[in-house]
């Protein structure tokens, strides 16, 4: 059972949750695990970036106490996009990256993310032993190292450079007479997404592009792009793009003002990937959520869908174990193996922008045969101690099996369980929208009768 990390880093209300003494525990015991890995390494170092939210700071200096008190040096590369502190540790060869961010949640939140030396996301193994490491924070700093022998924070914000020169060296040719808009959601991307578009010769309007540490996003960005599709509209725009604070997601919009999210995405340059013989084995990986009219729109184009957990460590475990190198989530997080290690925005919207460019096509016209299939979901409410033992409840069991059969290959049954409510998630999906209502009501009825 894991203690302090999530899905995704630890996370949770800064100064409260997170607490600038947990950062600074993590410090310490991410410094001494880093120094037993590499007891022959008298230096190491590693990459530190962040988002705008105004509890960064404190995270910050906190995590850089507990570092540095363990001989640890810090490269502090500023206001950063994720993904780019995953590429400048693999880049320059740091022990670990971290970025202080809580993705697409409230400024009120934030989180701490970590990535090993090859730019991808600790394992779960190291995480749960850095938990036991804070927890053994007394002991691990009994013996405090001497005052000459600390580490040594240093501003590297020129690495941000980096960065964005990589990004510019993945789209072929350039965006000339396309125009953009941006949503920079006041978070990482204000000014990469700005400079990586605008080198590349496109026109754009750049939206929620002024971070002030508390407006990360806030009604905007991929959680919120209702007023990019405005924007799209009025200026007339090709297309518009959204990233999350910590820009590690695309949500796009069409001319029309269309929300297009991240399985269509994804499916989109997948097909583009098949044409140009590069799509690896002709799969892709999504997760258990993605539409089935997603699914049948990649196999009547020869591709074939795999499906991982929710979440997208999950979704990179499934795609490095099948040697596979696009995958991602209908949210909008979205892996491009060939380009770098997680998921990048950024980097997923110069991809789909060269697709647009190159096919002659409208992104609306490019996503207007993907299908999507009726799908219902309903929260049944139930005992908490019942509520995950449904998958060993035989009438449950069996009556969703039944269900299935009847459906067939035209729809599907997900199960569940919510991780902080008493609450059964049953989701049911297929063609016909009248069977699917009624399937998903009957399946909810038997959980109920079972477990309230």
């Amino acid at each position: 059972m894991r203690k302090y990390f999530g899905t995704d880093g630890i996370r949770g209300e800064a100064n409260r949750e997170l607490t600038a003494e947990l950062a600074m525990k993590l410090g310490y015991a991410l410094g001494y695990y880093l120094r037993q890995e590499n007891p022959q390494k008298k230096k190491l170092k590693v990459i530190m970036g962040s988002d705008t939210r105004i509890s960064g700071y404190m995270l910050r200096s906190a995590l850089s106490a507990g570092l540095t008190a363990m001989g640890i040096n810090i490269d502090f590369v500023g206001v950063i996009p994720t993904p780019g502190v995953a590429f400048i540790t693999q880049a320059k060869g740091a022990e670990a990256g971290i970025m202080i961010s809580a993705s697409h949640n409230p400024a009120k939140d934030n989180g701490i993310k970590i990535f090993a030396k090859d730019g991808c996301k600790l394992p779960d193994e190291i995480e749960l032993e850095l938990e036991k490491l804070i927890d053994r924070y007394a002991e691990i700093t009994a013996e405090p190292l001497a005052g000459d022998e600390v580490g040594k924070f240093k501003y590297a914000e020129d690495d941000y450079f980096l960065y964005r020169d990589h990004l510019k060296s993945i789209v072929n040719g350039d965006f000339s007479g396309m125009k953009i808009i941006l949503d920079a959601a006041n978070g990482s991307a204000y000014r990469a997404a700005k400079d990586v578009f605008l080198s590349l010769g496109a026109e754009i309007v750049v939206i929620n592009d002024a971070p002030n540490g508390k407006n990360i996003n806030v009604r905007c960005g991929s959680t919120h792009p209702e007023i990019l599709s405005k924007v799209v509209m009025g200026y007339e725009a090709d297309l518009g793009l959204a990233y999350d604070g910590d820009a590690d997601r695309l949500i796009a919009v069409d001319r029309n003002g269309k929300i297009v999210d991240g399985d269509k995405i994804i499916a989109t340059l997948a097909v583009d990937m098949k044409k140009k013989n590069i799509l690896v084995n002709n799969r892709v990986v999504t997760t258990v959520m993605s539409n089935m009219g997603l699914e049948s729109f990649l196999n009547d184009n020869g591709i074939v869908l795999v499906r991982a957990n929710v979440g997208d460590r999950y979704v990179l475990e499934k795609m490095k174990s099948q040697g596979l190198n696009i995958g991602g989530e209908q949210s909008g997080h979205i892996i491009l193996l060939d380009y770098g290690t997680t998921g990048d925005g950024i980097q997923s919207s110069l991809k789909l922008v060269e697709v647009v460019r190159d096919s002659g096509k409208t992104l609306d016209e490019l996503v207007g045969l993907i299908p999507e299939w009726p799908q219902v979901l309903i929260n049944v409410r139930v005992d908490n101690v019942k509520k995950n033992l449904w998958d060993k409840n035989e009438n449950i069991t069996s009556f969703i099996k039944e269900k299935e059969k009847f459906m067939g290959n035209e729809g599907r049954v997900l199960v569940r369980t919510s991780g902080t409510e008493p609450i059964v998630r049953v989701m049911v999906e297929g063609k016909n929208a009248e069977s699917v209502k009624a399937i998903a009501e009957e399946i909810a009825e038997v959980v109920k009768k079972e477990l309230a």
